[in-house]
């Protein structure tokens, strides 16, 4: 899905010639869980229950909560395997890329594209019988679209990947939603924008920081066919927009004080940051003193944040 982290890079590269003898178990398990990049879906399970808490406007059936995020983390990992199968070719010559499973033969392709339809059927199936078939459809939905439409369409074709491909990673909210109520609403729908709005300024800093890398293989992501300062433009608009829409719940009468005081907090420090970014990006300041990784992580603790907001509010509305 388009919500990322930056993932560590263990030292020891096993080579993708070596026999499936070679491979210890302990390290197959290790590599089939990375492909699920679990590190993502910890930020996508933060967008679907706190929503759950917002649909119940309390403690929502905690069964119900395990059961969606189980199903919710089998159907994004589907995802994210049939993902590294695709791109496996690029992974291999990209340096943070350079050792997921596919690369380094601890997963063949073939076993990475039957764990990925496996996982994609299991989850759906999962979604259907035991939560409702609305939710299970929306998660297919999301897995396809960031399977077919984002991965084999959009990536190398347009720099505006980035921008579509992140509706995949704006469904866990519809989805959280669903799970609860079996119908839809102008709530999930505000915060499927926010995240929609959210995914370019997240991710085009980290763009910004390995574009080298995304130039090498031919990725046309914004920061490697724009300039910094056209980037970092960009980075602000939407962040402008991205804050306006998350205050739009409180209007609307889903959420009270306690959620706008967050919101607005929060939003406030992330344009704070994103001009900051622009300023140093039109001084033409390159390299680590253009810290474009601060918004970055910023970005990761601002939806945490506001989500975290949406799951207490009702407590206190």
């Amino acid at each position: 899905m388009c919500v990322t982290a930056v993932e560590s890079r263990p030292a020891g590269v096993i080579g993708a010639s070596q026999s499936p003898v070679q491979r210890p178990f302990g390290a197959r398990v290790k590599a089939f869980v990375a492909l699920t990049k679990p590190r993502i879906i910890e930020l996508l399970l933060i967008t679907t229950v706190p929503v759950m808490f917002l649909a119940q406007q309390g403690v929502p059936d905690l069964g119900l909560v395990l059961i969606t995020c189980l199903a919710g983390y089998l159907s994004a990992g589907g995802a994210n395997a049939l993902n590294m199968y695709i791109d496996r070719d690029i992974d291999a010559l990209m340096d943070r890329t350079s050792q997921r499973p596919l690369v380094t033969g601890m997963v063949s392709p073939r076993e990475c594209l039957a764990f990925g339809i496996s996982l994609a059927i299991g989850s759906t199936l999962l979604f259907g019988l035991a939560v409702n078939w609305l939710s299970a459809w929306l998660a297919l939905g999301a897995l396809l679209f960031y399977v077919v439409v984002y991965t084999m369409i959009l990536k190398r074709r347009t720099a505006q990947n980035i921008i579509w491909g992140g509706i995949a990673g704006c469904m866990p909210v519809l989805i959280g939603w669903t799970a609860v109520t079996n119908s839809l609403s102008w709530a999930p729908v505000i915060l499927f924008l926010v995240i929609f709005f959210w995914t370019p300024p997240h991710y085009w800093p980290l763009s910004m920081k390995v574009k080298d890398d995304y130039a090498r293989v031919g990725v046309p992501m914004l920061p490697v066919i724009a300039s910094n300062k056209v980037v970092a433009k960009q980075i602000v608009i939407y962040s402008w927009v991205m804050v306006a829409v998350s205050l739009l719940l409180t209007p609307l009468g889903y959420t009270g004080w306690f959620y706008t005081v967050v919101a607005l907090a929060a939003g406030g420090w992330w344009l704070w940051e994103a001009h900051a970014l622009q300023n140093r990006a039109k001084a033409e300041v390159e390299g680590v003193k253009l810290k474009e990784m601060r918004l970055f992580h910023w970005s990761i603790t601002y939806v945490s944040l506001l989500f975290v907001a949406v799951a207490v509010d009702p407590f206190l509305h």
